[in-house]
């Protein structure tokens, strides 16, 4: 018996309802070897435009089975690549875009087409897109820095509006609990704790609760009540997580109870923290790239502590340190030691499971310091647990 719905060879798949069709419709897109990929179905209009543009990125090297091989590409041509670019914009949603645009940088070598103001305006802006503009930016032309600028503002301000409320929200709470006294004024008094410390004392005759014991939020402290300094590798590798702690830190930074540093590290060491009200002067304050002394930076993170008890130290790196291992854990211990809560993040960013030093890291975890991976979305969870001394809300995943 043959098979109704099997195609025939060169079968134009036009039907999305059919979910057969559909199937291997994309399957040849996936594919994209013509007759070769086995699947017998041609492509006509919008999908074989869709197939010629990711032939372009995917395509090029590959041999189909009847030895032609495929020649795409986009080469040096400045015009061919912003109408490549346009092209994937219109056939793609904005978050396959933006993979396509990374891995058009890493395979065809476009980070230097990336320095023309016109290639920058044709580009959808993301995170991974400002890291490689970072690294470019001592190579980048007067001509193309405002267009650049105007990328990473675009990111930053956008990233601001997702982040910023809920960090705020999470931290006032977190500074409010880590100041409750037992003398409350009246309006300072924390009710649904004080109700449920005391429901021993409960008078039925009465229908009400006696409390014995008050428990209250301090009043709003005009001067700080904690000090944060996060302390960020700026290696290449690090590239997303540096565009997140800046925009991290400038929310810290306005917020009048919590006094923010940041410092940026490879082999040298860089405070940026009078860049703080503006994320987009701190990112273009760094060097991405570089080698990595990460007990250097902590050297000088250390010697700016004067409050070791309402500090919170944030190491952000994947901890492959080219400095003295010894003296870097030495460091972590003797902070800790004095009352500083310290914080190791292997990435702050959305892309998975980072590569990093699994022995410093479990040094550091013998430490109390467990060093771990936080997506944006986790940090003010994280930030939280820090100011108020209790357990860190680690994945699972670490």
């Amino acid at each position: 018996m043959t098979n109704a719905t099997a195609p025939t060879a060169a079968t134009a798949v036009t039907d999305p309802d059919d979910p057969v069709r559909e199937r291997l419709r994309r399957w040849r897109l996936v594919l994209g070897g013509e007759q070769a990929d086995g699947t017998g179905c041609a492509l006509s209009g919008r999908d074989a435009a869709m197939d010629t543009t990711l032939a372009v990125l995917y395509g090029k090297g590959d041999k189909a089975q009847s030895g032609r091989e495929r020649t795409a590409g986009l080469g040096a041509s400045a015009p061919s690549v912003a109408r490549w670019l346009g092209d994937i914009r219109t056939y793609f949603p904005s978050s396959v875009v933006q993979v396509m645009q990374r891995d058009a940088i890493d395979r065809l070598g476009l980070a230097a087409l990336l320095l023309e103001p016109e290639m920058l305006e044709a580009v959808e802006a993301d995170v991974h897109l400002v890291g490689t503009l970072l690294s470019l930016n001592k190579a980048m032309p007067e001509t193309t820095k405002e267009t650049a600028r105007a990328v990473v503002r675009k990111v930053v301000d956008d990233l601001e509006k997702r982040l910023a409320t809920r960090t705020r929200a999470t931290l006032t709470g977190a500074l409010d609990r880590s100041a409750r006294v037992s003398r409350p004024r009246h309006h300072d008094i924390d009710w649904n704790r004080t109700i449920a410390a005391n429901l021993k004392h409960y008078l039925p005759e009465y229908r009400t609760v006696v409390p014995e014991r008050l428990i209250g939020y301090g009043r709003a402290a005009r001067s700080v009540k904690k000090e944060v300094i996060l302390c960020i590798d700026q290696s290449g590798s690090m590239a997303a997580s540096v565009v997140y702690a800046s925009v991290f830190g400038a929310v810290l930074a306005s917020m009048r109870s919590i006094g923010t540093r940041l410092v940026v590290f490879d082999t040298a060491v860089a405070d940026l923290t009078d860049q703080l009200d503006d994320p987009v002067d701190v990112l273009f304050g760094t060097q991405l790239g570089g080698g990595t002394d990460i007990n250097r930076a902590l050297a000088y993170c250390q010697s700016r502590i004067s409050r070791p008890a309402e500090t919170v130290v944030v190491l952000i790196s994947d901890l492959y340190e080219g400095g003295i291992r010894d003296e870097m854990l030495k460091r972590v211990a003797a902070m800790k030691a004095s009352g500083v809560q310290f914080v190791t993040l292997l990435a702050l960013s959305d892309e998975g499971a980072p590569a990093y030093d699994r022995e410093h890291a479990a040094a550091l975890a013998a430490l109390g310091a467990p060093a771990f991976a936080c997506t944006p979305d986790l940090f003010p969870e994280v930030m939280a647990a820090a100011l108020e001394k209790r357990p860190l809300p680690i994945p699972d995943t670490a």
